[in-house]
């Protein structure tokens, strides 16, 4: 399995495993200007190796060191840092702030079974958090992992912090953003570079190769199989929001049958309030029901008056973004 840089669990369960002592660092609080969000991270081995960041810069020198002592002394490290003004400019931020770092060696603090277990769901694409007890007091466990519906508004967020009792970290690790882009039409190509903008990993598809053709996606992953057939072999799940841009609903009413069968957070079809209708129509004679229809946004994006391709693109990835974040 190739490991990317930025997985910080599977890279340090890899580092543990290969015998190189190893240190988590998370960054758990901020206040003021931060360099890094709650939820940052930071890997460290005991030769000083890093992946990952914790402050852009500012602290990592320091972390790095109580990282190496944690994995000595095998405790937890729980550390305040203030960024200076004259630091905060030195990483392009306005002003100054606070961050608070939690460092936990792999092994004697961050089980290596824990672990396991919360790179296997990130591998599988499951939600998890990893719930850390910032004052464990032994009646309970220090860390375990939960799934939606807890904390559920952590997960719709994508907000890792501290809980309103002031101990308990809650650390979310949702699946990846995706998109599936039906239709490689004119307003696909801002849409999907919006998209990836907006952290989502897009596929086009599309069986007439003279739309899906890589000169007009450069670098993007274009499925030339029948829609139906292309999102089943891709996966659909809650992280997934899916776009039908053909019009032709040989090529539409497929995929849009598949998605409504699965849990994709949001499902949008282009076409006027008539073509909607005759959609509508065909799905309930499909035997879907009204409330499974009702998920379908058409016509597609926010009603702001887009009518060039990159306007309507606009509108496409506000809808999505605004039911993502509000449900």
């Amino acid at each position: 399995m190739t490991l990317q840089t930025d997985d910080v669990p599977a890279l340090a369960l890899a580092w543990h495993k290969a015998g190189r002592g190893v240190a988590i660092a998370t960054v758990v609080e901020t206040w003021g200007s931060a360099p890094r969000p709650v939820g940052s991270q930071l890997v460290i081995d005991r030769e000083a190796a890093m992946e990952g960041s914790v402050s852009g810069g500012c602290v990592e020198g320091a972390v790095i060191v109580e990282a190496i002592e944690a994995m000595s002394d095998g405790k937890v490290r729980l550390l305040d840092y203030g960024v200076s003004d004259d630091e905060a400019f030195a990483v392009g931020l306005a002003c100054g702030g606070r961050i608070r770092v939690l460092v936990e060696p792999v092994g004697p603090v961050l089980t290596e079974a824990l672990l396991t277990d919360l790179v296997t769901a990130r591998a599988r694409r499951e939600a998890v958090a990893l719930v850390t007890d910032l004052a464990p007091d032994g009646e309970g466990p220090a860390r375990y992992l939960a799934r939606p519906p807890a904390f559920a508004d952590r997960f719709r967020m994508d907000r890792s912090g501290v809980e309103e009792d002031g101990r308990n970290f809650v650390a979310i690790h949702n699946p990846p953003l995706r998109m599936i882009v039906v239709g490689a039409v004119h307003i696909a190509q801002p849409l999907v570079a919006m998209a990836r903008l907006a952290g989502y990993d897009p596929v086009i598809v599309d069986p007439r190769p003279a739309f899906g053709a890589a000169a007009r996606f450069p670098g993007e992953t274009i499925l030339e199989d029948w829609p139906d057939e292309a999102l089943a072999a891709h996966g659909l799940d809650p992280r997934t929001a899916v776009v039908t841009l053909t019009h032709d609903p040989k090529l539409d009413d497929p995929a849009i049958m598949a998605a409504l069968a699965s849990e994709v957070f949001y499902l949008g079809c282009l076409g006027s309030t008539r073509t909607h209708a005759r959609r509508v129509a065909r799905l309930k004679e499909a035997g879907f029901a009204p409330d499974q229809i009702a998920r379908i946004h058409a016509p597609v994006g926010l009603n702001i008056g887009g009518r060039s391709p990159a306007e309507i693109a606009i509108s496409i990835m506000a809808q999505i973004t605004a039911t993502l974040r509000q449900g």
